[in-house]
């Protein structure tokens, strides 16, 4: 099912859940154990599955099984969702991934910030114009984790075409301000730190979110999107407290557990998604996996 950009920034309004990347005992990709996930995710009402984003441990993905993966998880959803396609590394890497994820099915493109350590805001242009033009002309949702870029920078970014949402990671609500005032109204401004930071980017007016709980317990997110649709914050905020000790097992150890949390949750609800791939950490230490479990069970979820 193909889904139009109009329909696409509608969507980008909800939840985009980031998939994990599962591996099996010898440490190969495993894309069919997404499938149960998947089930959940879709039947569920997540409004965008992503893959190939960082709780999918995109920079621990070769090439291939990144194309791999994006083939995979089109397959599985089969139109019933629209599935939006993380893009990153050097350019020829980034343009073969735009090819193939157009090809598998993809309605959308995240192109991942380049972590390059020589980025110029103007070189960024060049790097999604070639990677549009690759997939044939997707649309587009940024993904910026660093606003040093500037302002100017951010709206040359926003000003290309194909470009329809922006997913905001840096926690400075007063930069996404400023730029949601300075960019094109129809770009859409997704909160791209999670539930945690959602409130605070919709009270500057970012719309939607991106989590990785959606994997877990994509209930809870729905719940606390409804929330601040609704402008009941107070509600929100109690919906994430309730799910606070989950969030900050993810981000110890400089944020390396992240993904760590999310695939030892899986193995606790039997839905074994594998370990995590270094340099994140793998497993949770004793006293981590302690407070996974009195998460689980308080949440309801483990008996």
């Amino acid at each position: 099912m193909a889904f139009s950009k109009d329909e696409m920034r509608q969507k980008l309004t909800g939840i985009s859940g980031i998939l994990v990347t599962p591996y099996d005992e010898a440490d190969e990709i495993a894309p069919d154990a997404l499938a149960p996930i998947i089930e959940h995710v879709v039947d569920t009402g997540v409004h965008i599955p992503v893959v190939n984003g960082n709780t999918g441990e995109f920079y621990a993905l070769t090439t291939d099984e990144a194309v791999t993966m994006v083939h995979a998880v089109c397959r599985m959803v089969d139109g019933r969702a629209p599935v939006l396609a993380g893009i990153g590394r050097g350019i020829r890497d980034a343009t073969r991934l735009a090819e193939e994820s157009a090809r598998a099915g993809a309605s959308a493109l995240m192109i991942h910030q380049p972590p390059d350590p020589f980025v110029a805001p103007r070189g960024i242009v060049d790097y999604v114009r070639q990677i549009s033009e690759a997939s044939s002309g997707l649309p587009i949702v940024l993904y910026l984790r660093n606003d040093a870029i500037g302002l100017d920078g951010i709206k040359a970014l926003c000003a290309i075409d194909g470009v329809i949402g922006v997913k905001w990671a840096s926690p400075n609500p007063t930069k996404l301000a400023a730029a949601i005032e300075a960019c094109d109204p129809s770009i859409v401004w997704v909160g791209g730190l999670a539930e945690v930071w959602a409130p605070i980017f919709y009270s500057v007016g970012a719309r939607g979110f991106t989590s990785g709980l959606i994997n877990v317990w994509p209930e809870r997110s729905l719940d606390i999107h409804a929330a601040l649709e609704a402008s009941d914050y107070a509600k929100a905020r109690s919906l994430i407290a309730d799910m606070a000790a989950f969030e900050e097992i993810r981000a110890e150890e400089l944020n390396g557990t992240n993904v760590t949390g999310v695939k030892a949750a899986l193995q606790a609800l039997g839905r074994d998604c594998g370990p995590t791939r270094p340099p994140s950490a793998w497993p949770l230490t004793d006293t981590q996996q302690a407070k996974l479990d009195t998460f689980l069970k308080a949440s309801g979820l483990l008996a």
